[in-house]
Order: C-alpha cells, then structure tokens, then sequence
C-alpha cells in the first residue's frame, strides 16, 4: 500500500487507482464475494492503536484490557488475546465470548452496575482477574456469592470522581448524575466495609470517566482525584494493588484530535511519578481507541431520490448496522469505494431502508454516485457491529478481518432462518 495515497486519519486505507481498499484487499472485490453490508476490519490498524499504548508503558507495570463491548466479534478479539491484552467484560455472554477467543481468565476484570448473581458465580468459576464493583449494595452480593461457592472474589471499587469528560451525555459516565461508581465522598467508607467482608479480597480502585474524549485535561483531573483517594484508603487501613484508569481515549471521526495514546500517558506517568505512585501497577481499558478506525462498513447505493428540501441517497446498510447516527447524532464519513470522476456531485442525506425517520448514515454529504455504486463508512469498528440488531427482521452483516493481502470472513452473514431458530408460532 506504500505507492497508494491513504485517507486522512486512516492510515490503512487508501485507493489504488479509483479503488478503496484496506491494506491490501481491494473493498469492491469483498463486495462481490461477501455482499452488503459489509464491515471489513484492518488487523493491522488494530495492532498499530495497541501498540501506541503499550509504548506509553513500556517499562511500566501495567495490564492492557480491551474493552470489548467496542466490537466483541470472536476474530477482532483474538487479535487481541494473540497480542497479550486482558479483556474487560460487561456480562456474562462477554465472558463466555472472551474466554471462547483465548483470553487468559486472570486477564479479565468485569464491570459493569447491574451484574446478577448468576453471572457473578460464572466470573467466580473462570477464576476472572477482579470485579469492578459499583455500588454498596453489589458489594454486599458479591460477598454472599463467594462464600456461597468457598472462594473469595477479587475486587476494586468503580468511583465517581465527578469530571466533566466534555462528550456526549449519553457517554459520559464520571459525573454525578450518571448511574455508575460509587460517589467520591463515600469511597474510604465503602472500601472499609470492602475489607470487612470475608467473601471478598480488596486488590485495586477504578475509575472511567467516558467514552470518545478528545482532551487530556479531564484525565488529568480524574487522575488528581482518585490519587487522593488512594491515599486516603491506604491510610484507612486498605491497600491497594493497583490503579484501573479506565479508558475512553476518543478518535478522529471528523478533524477530531484526541492525544496520541503515548504521548497521553507519558503525561499521565509524569503525574503519576510527582505523587509517587509511578511504580505502582495500572489498568486500562480501552476500546474505541483500539478498533474504531480499523473498521468500515460498505454498503450498496439502492436508489438516488430528489426531493423538494433533501436529495437522499439510498443505501442497503440502516440504523440496525450502524447505530451511531440515529442514537448519538454521530457523524461518519462517508466515501465512494470507486471514484467517478466525470459525474457531478450532489448533496444527499444517506439513508437506509429502515421504516424510521431516524435511519440515516450521513446529513448533507456530497456524493457523486449512482444506484449500484458502492459507499464506504468510515470510522465503523466500534459501537456498530456491536451494537447491531435484527430490527425490520434484518439479517445482520457479514465481517472480514484484513491482513495484508489476506481476507478472511469472520463472521457470515445472518440468515432469517437463523433468527427464527429461537421462536416457536403459537
């Protein structure tokens, strides 16, 4: 791909000729092959965002758990299980999934403010790293499942630092009006009661603030304040193992300029070297960061439409493919995999075939295409394929993990027969 020019802020993606292709698999042939919708992910891309991190910790005692309710399909997550990662799961399905992609269980902590009972014995039994625990009550729970089974369970508590993480709301997850951690001004005492309970061993302290952030500034506050309260547990008497920073590092889906994910935690280290806690063990878990601009979704151009306010172009991928839009208002780019340059552009909303007013990809986008063109959106890796349903009794997408001049189908596409496999008609 060396000799093709690639796309602005995605470095494995380029066209040769007129063509788009990742790496090195040309996106019309996979069309052809594998139908649309289509996601394709870059392996190398992947491997590329890891290694950001891990360069901001080398030399540093650290664990990189991937948060995997980004994109939790069984071949993205075993690129990530090859390259050493810890996982950090949200269910009970998500550890069944990791542990079926290789993870080591000890590399798995579990989040997450609603855990049940029976998900917390499936996490006991694996033997999973820790728990994240986010409230009293959990607690409390926790304890009685442990004992139940004779073990006792390895647990940090998700505070709330109360920083503004300057995202979208319904992504921001540190301020106080936000359902998750335990209040900031309740953590020694909570932790206290932790350390009383004997179902339970007390390894760490966590906190995540929000997803797609784009600044270091609310890092940095988090940061200042959860220290302060390392140091207030540990002189209650607690110690703690280590430090689970969470993760939330944003990408460009629109000019957007997140810090480089090394050049983020050498700050953060610098920070964590003055107070003195730079030898101590950290946790992370980023997710967006590690796969959203790895992947795209292409998808068919049905039908060009004017209109006497919009012009919208059609196309075979929805709001069941690619969430986003209509949950978050969030923008992707979108481009033609071929290039026609001798048709003049226009300017569309695109659209999918989803009986809603809220199913569409992309507003006022300037598009010179034709029915049976194909689109690529971009920025597609996380929060779609995961966040995809069978709304309108649509089949869900076929995925192609790309490495190299290698394509290999990860995950076929969805059949209605295999959604009706389930039901039963009265």
């Amino acid at each position: 791909m060396s000799d093709a020019p690639t796309l602005p802020g995605h470095p494995h993606i380029a066209r040769r000729g007129s063509t788009l292709q990742v790496e090195d698999v040309a996106l019309d042939a996979l069309a052809r092959e594998h139908g649309t919708p289509l996601f394709v992910y870059s392996k190398q891309w992947m491997l590329d965002a890891l290694a950001a991190y891990q360069r901001g910790f080398a030399g540093r005692d650290a664990l990189i758990c991937y948060a995997m309710k980004a994109n939790s399909s069984l071949g993205v997550l075993r690129v990530f299980a090859e390259a050493g990662c810890g996982f950090d799961i949200v269910s009970g399905g998500e550890l069944a999934r990791v542990l079926a992609a290789g993870a080591e269980p000890a590399k798995v902590i579990f989040s997450g403010v609603g855990k049940t009972r029976a998900e917390m014995r499936q996490a006991l039994a694996a033997g999973i790293g820790c728990f994240n625990v986010e409230s009293e009550a959990e607690l409390d729970v926790l304890n009685e499942v442990a004992l139940a089974q004779g073990r006792r369970a390895p647990v940090s508590v998700r505070i709330n630092p109360n920083v503004d993480p300057k995202t979208h709301p319904y992504i921001s997850t540190g301020l106080k009006g936000n359902k998750f951690g335990v209040a900031h001004d309740r953590a020694v005492a909570v932790y206290r009661h932790a350390a009383a309970l004997p179902g339970l061993q007390v390894v760490g302290i966590d906190c995540h603030i929000g997803s797609q952030i784009t600044e270091s500034s609310p890092y940095l506050d988090a940061l200042d304040r959860i220290l302060d309260l390392v140091q207030a547990i540990e002189a209650a008497g607690v110690p703690l193992h280590h430090i689970d920073f969470g993760g939330g590092l944003g990408i460009d889906y629109d000019g957007d300029t997140p810090p480089a994910a090394d050049v983020l935690w050498k700050q953060l280290f610098a920070r964590l070297d003055a107070r003195g806690f730079g030898d101590r063990r950290i946790l992370i878990e980023p997710g967006r960061s590690l796969v959203g601009n790895a992947g795209l979704c292409v998808t068919e151009v049905l039908y060009t439409k004017p209109g006497e306010e919009k012009n919208f172009c059609i196309v075979d991928a929805a709001m069941n493919d690619l969430p986003r839009p209509a949950m978050y208002q969030a923008f992707h780019r979108i481009v033609p995999v071929a290039e026609r340059p001798s048709l003049p552009a226009t300017r569309y909303d695109v659209v999918g075939p989803v009986c809603e007013s809220g199913d569409w990809l992309g507003r006022d986008r300037d598009l010179a295409v034709e029915a049976g063109d194909l689109l690529a959106v971009l920025s597609a890796g996380a929060y779609c394929m995961s966040m995809a349903s069978n709304y309108n009794t649509r089949a869900r997408a076929a995925e192609v993990l790309v490495s190299g001049a290698n394509a290999t189908l990860i995950r076929r596409r969805e059949t209605v027969e295999d959604q009706l496999r389930t039901e039963q008609a009265l």
